[in-house]
């Protein structure tokens, strides 16, 4: 296949709605890019919006974002997000495109679409988004690994290649499941963040009890693997000293109501309630404005394989504070554009106060982090790179045929 032939790739991913958090940004982003590019391109998902479905026309082809996308009905189980109309679409139109880019792995679309592929033969590509570490395949293990013998053992063993987007990532599930072609290209960040515009007030406006104060931000899907109890009994333990009173945390996201809750009980019977901010879902404009008027911020999962909002935030000129379980820590650390900390109360604690107690150091390596942002987690040279992994699969793909 020729360099400047463009080829048609479809996106399939198990849903979009922003309650998914990084994936549902990344996949929309990534296809932008990609059509800035030149690309032609559709994504193919589901309706499914947590206990609820997106309010969204179904079974024909619509603008989603300014991205070509067809929704269908999501017909049951939030975890697997089954669909027959997707599956039955599939069986049908995988033909007509060149290849296929398959996002997650423990899902109906995404075993629909691999199959759909292999039965019309059109090459696919899986990116995981880190369900494939060992961290995440202990996490309803029953069910995964019945998933695995079932499918996704020949799902991915099929694949043209397995698209992770941190060498960390790529090392651990290599390591655990004995795969191979992996191919490592990270997620980029919105061109607008890098640029120099402040918007910081906006979201202080919005939550009038954080006042003037200096706070840590969360950003995130709300969700156990973020660690998040360990973070706010840390962050608690720190403000006990009167040096750091002046300090807030605020988390922002959304999740499972009776989680949230229990976080929210957990600051009552601390009797904190003033220095922990839970504002909700933020997007648009207060979005942006939360992460430029934040002081620092943290990602204490217990998996991450890339963590979007940490490059959101460097990308604004703000540290992060990360575990090491987030696999983006390795070009953090080297790049000293924030601090990196194993996951226990210790630990997490010293890191805390080494990054609350100097705002000179912070300053520095925010600095440092919008540098690394531009350097390496631009959307346009990530698409370039995608576009380049799709032209090599094709042409190994024309060269199988001729052979044939």
């Amino acid at each position: 296949m020729e360099a400047n032939t463009t080829m048609r790739v479809l996106h399939v991913i198990p849903a979009v709605a922003p309650r998914y958090g990084g994936p549902s940004r990344a996949i929309v982003q990534m296809c932008g890019a990609l059509q800035e590019q030149g690309s032609e391109l559709l994504i193919a998902t589901t309706d499914a919006d947590g206990p609820g479905r997106l309010q969204i026309e179904l079974d024909r082809r619509i603008l989603f974002n300014g991205v070509p996308t067809i929704f269908f009905s999501r017909q049951w189980s939030e975890a697997l997000k089954y669909s027959y109309p997707l599956a039955r679409w599939l069986d049908s139109n995988v033909k007509k495109f060149d290849l296929v880019h398959i996002h997650a792995v423990f899902s109906h679309a995404c075993l629909a679409a691999a199959r759909s592929c292999r039965r019309n033969r059109v090459p696919y590509i899986v990116r995981p988004l880190g369900t494939l570490d060992p961290w995440s395949l202990q996490q309803k293990r029953f069910r995964k690994r019945l998933f695995w013998q079932l499918a996704a053992k020949r799902m991915l063993g099929e694949a043209a290649a397995i698209h992770y987007t941190a060498d960390a990532e790529r090392r651990l599930a290599e390591h655990a499941l004995d795969l191979k072609r992996g191919v490592v290209i990270g997620l980029g960040v919105d061109s607008a963040l890098l640029r120099n515009e402040s918007g910081a007030g906006l979201f202080r406006q919005s939550q009038p009890s954080l006042g003037s104060h200096p706070f840590v931000l969360v950003m995130s899907r709300i969700h156990p693997k973020k660690g998040l109890e360990l973070l706010l009994r840390s962050f608690m333990e720190v403000i006990a000293e009167k040096r750091f009173q002046h300090w807030r945390l605020v988390i922002a996201g959304d999740g499972d109501p009776a989680y949230i809750q229990s976080l929210k009980q957990l600051v009552r019977e601390n009797r904190v309630e003033p220095h922990i901010l839970f504002p909700g879902w933020l997007e648009g404009a207060e979005k942006v404005s939360a992460l430029r008027s934040a002081d620092l911020l943290a990602l204490a999962s217990h998996q991450e394989n890339f963590g979007l909002c940490v490059v959101e935030s460097l990308a604004c000129g703000v540290p992060v504070l990360v575990s090491t379980e987030v696999n983006l820590c390795r070009e953090i650390e080297a790049a000293r554009a924030g601090w990196v900390t194993r996951l226990n109360p210790k630990d997490l604690k010293e890191a805390l106060q080494g990054a609350l107690q100097d705002k000179e150091e912070r300053q520095q390596r925010g600095l440092a982090g919008r540098e690394l942002a531009r350097r390496r987690f631009s959307w346009p040279a990530i698409a370039r790179e995608l576009i380049d992994l799709y032209q090599r699969i094709g042409n190994a793909g024309l060269d199988q045929k001729h052979c044939a």
